[in-house]
């Protein structure tokens, strides 16, 4: 059991799961933050637009009377819309990281020169043309 504990602290202390952590925290208090955006200010200017109803109520009524189940379309749109600006975000948020980190590649260096006399390319350390027999300087 002993083994066990040391093998999960180890686990547990490695930055990736750490890492992993910290944006789930985020990304819940993220997620809270798009989906007031889209009940408190997105949908209402949608409904103004499309007639003045309220857009989260839309809905389809199976069955009659008061305890009747209903098919509350309109929250599924707002929770699709939802979806879409958070994805979105991450897409911008990533986007940026992978400039920010992106490593600028070097162009190698050269490992062959021409040849003064002849123009062919030769070893860039050659001190005499296998092609012309011409000795280089």
């Amino acid at each position: 059991m002993k083994a066990f504990m040391t093998e999960f602290k180890k686990f547990i202390a490695r930055g990736n799961v750490m890492d992993m952590a910290v944006g789930i925290i985020i990304g819940g208090a993220f997620t809270a933050i798009v989906t007031s955006l889209v009940n408190d200010i997105i949908m209402p200017v949608l409904s103004l637009i499309v007639g003045g109803f309220d857009f989260n109520a839309l809905c389809i009524v199976l069955g009659e009377g008061e305890g009747a189940a209903t098919l509350n379309y309109g929250a599924f749109i707002a929770a699709v819309i939802n979806f879409l600006l958070i994805s979105f975000v991450i897409f911008l948020l990533i986007r940026t990281i992978n400039k920010m980190t992106a490593k600028k590649e070097e162009p190698a260096a050269p490992t062959t020169k021409e040849c003064p006399f002849c123009r062919e390319q030769i070893a860039i350390e050659a001190t005499r043309c296998p092609h012309c027999t011409s000795e280089l300087s």
